[in-house]
């Protein structure tokens, strides 16, 4: 699956019929150029995971930082960047799903 595609489950999994009329999922650009992609977590069960923060800085064209602030995922990085965003969410979200589903065995 391409980040898109990823992110289209995730967006599945969250809706609940309440958390898609809150804050939801927003990418905006940037005037750097770049991208900003905030996610919600408040009533998803990642709202009490703990997250890495995580800045790439490869040039000034290419670089993204990654944290969760304020019950949201917040990621920017620059106009190449969107794919990393979202493949750091993704990433984190599927194993906390996966560690979450095995610790209620």
């Amino acid at each position: 699956m391409d980040s898109s595609e990823k992110l289209q489950v995730i967006l599945s999994h969250f809706a609940d019929g309440d958390w898609e009329h809150g804050e939801g999922i927003t990418i905006e650009s940037l005037d750097n150029p770049g991208w900003m992609v905030r996610i919600s977590l408040d009533g998803t069960f990642l709202e009490n995971h703990d997250f890495a923060a995580i800045e790439v800085e490869l040039s000034e064209k290419d670089w993204y930082v990654c944290r969760v602030e304020d019950g949201f995922f917040e990621g920017a990085g620059g106009v190449n960047n969107l794919g990393n965003i979202i493949d750091m969410f993704c990433n984190w979200f599927y194993k906390k799903l996966s560690t979450t589903a095995q610790s209620s065995i």
